[in-house]
């Protein structure tokens, strides 16, 4: 059974559909040898298949702002056009599951949050696939079945007030956080329970719940949503983040606010990746639009946006220390567990908020 921390209900009752529904979807992998081609050839045999399709669908949770420029660049490269569908992670998963069942296959490529992708994975909804781009990839891009490969990330690091916490407070580790100082001055956002059972079982649950419990006693305040979070400490309301993605305090920072963010050993990433559909209708275009992506040139666009590339051939200060992927079980097998645990530390209680960004 699958437990999604961002999944509506609906979306949620849809993956753990009887398995009959799933036995009946059309077996195999179409397009596996195109996909797994390598070679000199490659890119001759792509270009020429993707202008015959003439056109690739993808499904995304990028905003339009920033996936964009992207699919612009794409059209304007190779000249082909591109049918965008953009809404939040989980509806992607629904749409795309809901209409495999239904035996259609308009999608062909995802590219969501990692969780959302593994879905996707364990759906049989995507195929392992190469790129000659994977070369300049961080090795904690791709997943051990490498069915789908990271194209972004978001990392959770610490986001600080530079009028209100001086240079030599700064944190240097998590421990640092239960100083004094910080007693009612720090700021949790309410719904990062991945972060939170990632960070538990790194500790290992017993010495995990003890600094948990620490924590909680500093009596953070707790709020909804990255952006929120970010903002609230720009503009004082909270001196100093706990779990905040560091490619949101940099936005601020660039605007002038006074605002800078720090990575924290041990540094936890939440990926956000792109696959090809096992059944895709356009596959050359499909894979084509992957690699560039996955390219340079791709991903010099996302950095443009402020978001963080997974290429190391694109240097940004964003990815630039040591880091690790949450595991995608967390979200998909374990999130009753972390939630609980989790609410009953920071929430009183209550039901964790879900898909705020």
């Amino acid at each position: 059974m699958y437990s999604r921390r961002a999944f509506h209900r609906a979306a949620l009752g849809l993956l753990l559909a009887p398995r009959l529904a799933r036995a009946q979807r059309p077996a195999g992998s179409p397009h596996r040898a195109l996909y797994l081609l390598e070679g000199p050839e490659r890119q001759g045999r792509l270009l020429a298949g993707a202008r015959k399709e003439g056109t690739v669908s993808i499904y995304t949770s990028l905003n339009t702002q920033d996936s964009g420029p992207l699919t612009t660049a794409f059209e304007k490269k190779y000249g082909l056009k591109t049918q965008l569908w953009r809404s939040a992670s989980e509806r992607v998963v629904q749409r795309a599951v809901t209409e495999a069942r239904a035996g259609r296959f308009a999608c062909d490529v995802m590219e969501t949050n990692g969780p959302e992708m593994e879905a996707l994975y364990r759906e049989q909804l995507l195929d392992e696939f190469r790129s000659p781009q994977f070369a300049d990839l961080a090795p904690a891009a791709f997943p051990t079945h490498r069915h789908y490969v990271a194209d972004r990330f978001n990392f959770f690091t610490i986001g600080y007030n530079t009028n209100l916490v001086k240079p030599n407070e700064v944190p240097t580790s998590y421990d640092d956080l239960l100083h004094p100082r910080f007693a009612g001055r720090l700021g949790l956002e309410a719904g990062d329970i991945d972060w939170f059972g990632a960070m538990m079982k790194h500790r290992g649950e017993q010495k995990g719940l003890a600094y948990f419990r620490a924590l909680a006693a500093m009596k953070p305040q707790i709020r909804s949503g990255h952006t929120l979070v970010g903002q609230l400490v720009a503009s004082g309301e909270i001196p100093l983040a706990v779990n905040i993605y560091n490619h949101n305090a940099e936005r601020l920072t660039v605007q002038g606010a006074p605002i800078r963010w720090k990575a924290l050993a041990p540094t936890f990433g939440r990926p956000n990746a792109v696959g090809v559909a096992r059944r895709a209708a356009h596959p050359h275009a499909a894979l084509l639009f992957a690699d560039f992506l996955l390219s340079r040139e791709g991903q010099t666009i996302l950095k443009t946006r402020n978001r963080v590339p997974s290429s190391r051939a694109v240097h940004s200060p964003l990815n630039a220390f040591p880091f690790e992927m949450i595991d995608p079980a967390i979200t998909l097998d374990e999130d009753e567990k972390w939630s609980r645990l989790w609410s009953e530390l920071f929430l009183g209680g209550q039901q964790v908020p879900r898909g705020v960004d």
